[in-house]
């Protein structure tokens, strides 16, 4: 049986803390920054972690 293979979307946009938890970015990021505030914008640029039911379908991802 060949091995599992990683996903290849899921490795660039996820990646696991020393602790387990997944870290991602935040959503609303890409277009339309003219509407959100400096404060929001700032606070949208730092790494997001999961939610918990969402880092278990992106752990099922990234396991080898």
């Amino acid at each position: 049986m060949p091995k599992m293979k990683t996903h290849s979307g899921a490795k660039k946009r996820f990646k696991i803390t020393a602790g387990g938890k997944v870290r991602g970015r935040h959503g609303m990021t890409s277009h339309i920054r003219v509407k959100k505030n400096s404060k929001r914008q700032r606070h949208l640029d730092s790494p997001a972690i999961l939610a918990p039911e969402d880092a278990v379908r992106a752990k099922g991802l990234l396991r080898k």
